[in-house]
C-alpha cells in the first residue's frame, strides 16, 4: 500500500496546478468533514446539512436553490458555452450508534419517522464525499478559466431510504433546471485503500425491491393443529421455495438474490396465529430478470397458501424500490483513462458490480449518461494488514466505519475536479464519449 500512495504522489506531481489547488482547499474540506460527521441527520431531515452546504455554495458564486424534493439543494454555475455536467452528493446519515471511539465521534440522537429515539451516525460515509464535493466545487468556482459550460451540483436527501432522487425529479430537477448531458457521482468504501478509486462499466449496483408479504391462516390451539390453517408453516414453506426461483428459473450467470429478512408471527408457543408477515429483499440487474423475480415471488406465495388450504390469498406489497445503477461503458472507459493519468494507473481499479442498491439510478432512468465510481476510504496500512490476514475492515453501515479522511479527501477532490474539467469543455462532443442506454433484457 505504500507503493500505492507513492504512485498517487507521483501522478499528482505531474499536475502541480491541480495538486496545489487541492492543497489550498484541503484544510477547509477536512474541517467540514469533522463538522458533518459530528452533526449527522436522518433521511429527509437534513435541514442543517443542506443549509450549511447551500450557504457555502452561495458564497462561492453559485446560483443556489434549496428545498428541492424536500431538503435537496441544487447549485448552478454557468461559464460560457459547453455541456451541462451534474455532480451529485448525498446528505443523509443512518440510525446507527457510532462505536469508533474517535474524538469526533457522533453523539447525536434524533426522532425517526415513527417517533422512536435513535442514535445517528454517518455510517455510510456521506460526510466524506460531501466534503470532497464541496472541495471540488470550491476549486471549480475559483478556476473558471479551466472549464466551460454549466456545472450543476446537487445535494440529494434520503438516499438511505431510496426516496430522495425520485422526490427531486418530481419537484422539477430536470425541468426547472438544465437537464445534464452527463451525470457524475462518487461514493466511498472501506474495500479500497485511501488514495485509490474503482470504476465499473455497465451495471454497477443492483435494482432493489422491498416486499412485505402477509399470510392469512386460521388461528387456534397448538394442541389441535387440524382445526387450524397454520400461517407460520406456510411462511416457512414460502421461504424455502423462493430459493428455487433463483436455482431453477433464472438463467445461470444472471445475477439475482432473494433474501427473507424476517418472519413475524404469533404471541405464544401454544397458539397458532391468524396471520404471519414476511420481509423480503429482491436484488437483480436486468429489468427482465427483475420482473420475473417479482412475479414468481407472488406466484409462490399464493401457491403455497393454496396448497395449505388457506381461505384468503397472501397480500404482497412492494413498499421500497429502485432500479440498477448503470454506468455508461464508453464514458467509463474514457474517464478510467483520465483517472489513471491523474492518480496513477495503480490507483484505479476495475471492480465487479455489487448487489447493494442506490437511487442514483433514478437519474440514469431520466436519460442522463452517467459515471458512478468509488473512492477508497480505508487507512492504507490497516487495509494491507487486513488483506494479509484475510480479514475484512468494518464496512459501510457498520458502527465501526471510520474513513481515513485526509488522504481520502485529497483523492476524492482531485478525482472530481479532473473529471469535471475533462467533461466541461466548450468543444466536448457528448455523443463521442457516451454510448447507448442499457437494453431491457
Amino acid at each position: 500500500m505504500i507503493l500505492v500512495v507513492l504512485a498517487a504522489a507521483t501522478a499528482l506531481a505531474q499536475n502541480p496546478s491541480l495538486s496545489s489547488q487541492v492543497d489550498s482547499v484541503l484544510p477547509d474540506a477536512h474541517a467540514l468533514y469533522l463538522d458533518l460527521h459530528q452533526h449527522p441527520e436522518l433521511s429527509s431531515h437534513e435541514t442543517h446539512t443542506a443549509a450549511l452546504l447551500a450557504e457555502r455554495l452561495r458564497a462561492l458564486g453559485y446560483e443556489v436553490t434549496e428545498h428541492v424534493g424536500g431538503t435537496g439543494v441544487v447549485a448552478i454555475m454557468k461559464n460560457g458555452s459547453g455541456p451541462t455536467v451534474m455532480l451529485r452528493t448525498e446528505l443523509d446519515a443512518l440510525p446507527v450508534e457510532e462505536k469508533t471511539g474517535l474524538a469526533y465521534a457522533s453523539k447525536v440522537r434524533a426522532k425517526d419517522d415513527s417517533g422512536r429515539d435513535v442514535p445517528v451516525m454517518h455510517a455510510c460515509g456521506h460526510d466524506l464525499h460531501m466534503s470532497s464535493w464541496m472541495g471540488a466545487a470550491t476549486i471549480m468556482a475559483h478556476s473558471k478559466d479551466s472549464w466551460h459550460g454549466t456545472l450543476m451540483l446537487i445535494a440529494q436527501p434520503a438516499e438511505e431510504t431510496i426516496a430522495g432522487a425520485q422526490r427531486m425529479v418530481k419537484d422539477g430537477l430536470f425541468t426547472r433546471f438544465p437537464k445534464p448531458d452527463i451525470g457524475i457521482a462518487l461514493h466511498d468504501t472501506n474495500t479500497l485503500p485511501a488514495g485509490a478509486v474503482s470504476v465499473t462499466p455497465g451495471y454497477a449496483k443492483a435494482a432493489a425491491d422491498s416486499l412485505r408479504v402477509t399470510i392469512y391462516g386460521k388461528g387456534g390451539h397448538g394442541a389441535f393443529p387440524e382445526k387450524t390453517i397454520d400461517p407460520v408453516l406456510i411462511a416457512a414453506r414460502i421461504a424455502v421455495t423462493l430459493q428455487t426461483i433463483i436455482s431453477r428459473e433464472i438463467k445461470p450467470g444472471d445475477a439475482a438474490v432473494i433474501t427473507v429478512g424476517y418472519i413475524q408471527a404469533g404471541t405464544k408457543n401454544n397458539i397458532i396465529p391468524d396471520d404471519a408477515q414476511m420481509g423480503i429483499t429482491v436484488r437483480s440487474y436486468k429489468p427482465a430478470v427483475r420482473q420475473h423475480l417479482l412475479a414468481a415471488i407472488e406466484r409462490v406465495a399464493k401457491g403455497e397458501a393454496e396448497a395449505a388450504g388457506a381461505e384468503r390469498m397472501p397480500l404482497v406489497e412492494k413498499y421500497e424500490s429502485t432500479s440498477a445503477v448503470y454506468n455508461d461503458p464508453v464514458l467509463t472507459r474514457h474517464l478510467q483513462t483520465l483517472l489513471e493519468n491523474t492518480l496513477g494507473k495503480g490507483n484505479v481499479q476495475v471492480e465487479d458490480s455489487i448487489m447493494t442498491s442506490e437511487d442514483y439510478s433514478v437519474f440514469v432512468e431520466q436519460g442522463v449518461p452517467s459515471f458512478y465510481f468509488m473512492l477508497g476510504a480505508a487507512n492504507p496500512q490497516k487495509y494491507a494488514e487486513a488483506k494479509a490476514s484475510s480479514k475484512d475492515l468494518p464496512t459501510n453501515h457498520s458502527p465501526l466505519f471510520a474513513p481515513d479522511a485526509e488522504p481520502a479527501l485529497r483523492t476524492g477532490i482531485t478525482a472530481e475536479v479532473a473529471v469535471l474539467r475533462d467533461l466541461l469543455k466548450s468543444n466536448t462532443n457528448v455523443r463521442q464519449i457516451t454510448g447507448p442506454p442499457p437494453t431491457g433484457n
